[in-house]
């Protein structure tokens, strides 16, 4: 794996031990096959150790994944935005080869985490976007750091609020997906016992209901996440994102309006959720963009269409 970096931890760190996971695919192996001379990292920062791949040169663009996936679902923009910015993509605690603390899965306490990375890194501003989980740590790391944000992506998901509290349990017949997975992952102990050795199955599902065009990710994709992801210390963690939400929820109350430029990059049917909300949270909206080949993977998608939105918004 990559080298270690030397960063002064901050913060208090949670659980009694160094919870690093099980070795999954070869993230050093995987960097160097992007353009861009990308190379696999670790930093400790507030009592988190994380991992991040970073590449390319310029001013700093973060990069922030969502679930079930890792910093490799970005991998087919990375090349394309390291043309123009020093790219620094972040497995957020509890994802990829990030540790796996007890707790701190709060979208307040993850933002931080990317805080003291880039701080760390020497950086005193930074650009941000991020996908699904992603872009609410994204959002909190906007509304928690402003100082430090230079601009800020949101890419088909945003902040938790209080609109979560309306999901159905059921939903009619022919009324569009079911997102059961929000219930599911506040169980505790269980879906690592029923996921174990077997989180390929909900990877396909997710990709599944997730893409227009399944070949958009691969076979060999799924098994670089499926190789984080298999084992139920890696389930709790990712649960930990889901069962933070009451807190995100409460946090999210008592954030002012972001005032740094804010871009919306979606798919179809986020349209209405983001021209809705966002006037409520942000208060230089630069467009809302819809992604119309992807379903929910823009990245993987539409590479090209993503690249260009970012770089158009970010100069």
């Amino acid at each position: 794996m990559g080298a270690a970096l030397a960063a002064s931890a901050s913060g208090e760190a949670f659980g009694t031990a160094d919870r690093r996971p099980a070795r999954g695919m070869d993230d050093e192996l995987l960097a160097t096959r992007l353009d861009g001379d990308f190379q696999s990292h670790f930093a400790r920062v507030n009592g988190v150790r994380l991992h991040y791949v970073a590449g390319g040169k310029g001013e700093p663009l973060v990069l922030v994944p969502g679930w079930p996936a890792t910093w490799w679902s970005y991998h087919k923009v990375m090349p394309l935005l390291a043309q123009h910015y020093r790219v620094i993509v972040v497995d957020i605690r509890g994802m990829g080869a990030s540790e796996r603390p007890a707790g701190g899965y709060d979208k307040k306490t993850m933002a931080r985490d990317i805080y003291e990375l880039v701080r760390s890194l020497g950086y005193r501003q930074v650009n941000i976007a991020g996908h699904d989980i992603g872009a609410m740590v994204a959002f909190s790391f906007a509304a928690n750091h402003g100082a430090v944000t230079r601009r800020v992506a949101l890419l088909d998901v945003l902040h938790p609020d209080e609109t979560l509290y309306n999901l159905p349990m059921l939903t009619k017949p022919g009324a569009g997906v079911h997102m059961w997975w929000w219930a599911f992952n506040q169980v505790k102990e269980l879906p690592g016992q029923l996921m174990q050795g077997r989180s390929r199955y909900l990877i396909d599902w997710h990709y599944g209901i997730g893409l227009r065009d399944q070949g958009n990710v691969t076979d060999s994709d799924r098994r670089v996440y499926t190789s984080w992801y298999d084992d139920p210390d890696a389930i709790r963690a990712s649960n930990g994102w889901y069962q933070a939400v009451h807190q995100d929820i409460a946090d999210m109350k008592t954030y002012a309006k972001v005032t740094m430029p804010l871009l919306g990059l979606i798919a179809a049917t986020s349209r209405h959720w983001f021209e809705y909300t966002l006037p409520q949270i942000a208060a230089d909206i630069r467009g809302i963009i819809t992604v119309d080949k992807a379903l929910h993977w823009l990245c993987e998608e539409d590479p090209d269409l993503v690249t260009k939105s970012l770089l158009d918004f970010l100069v």
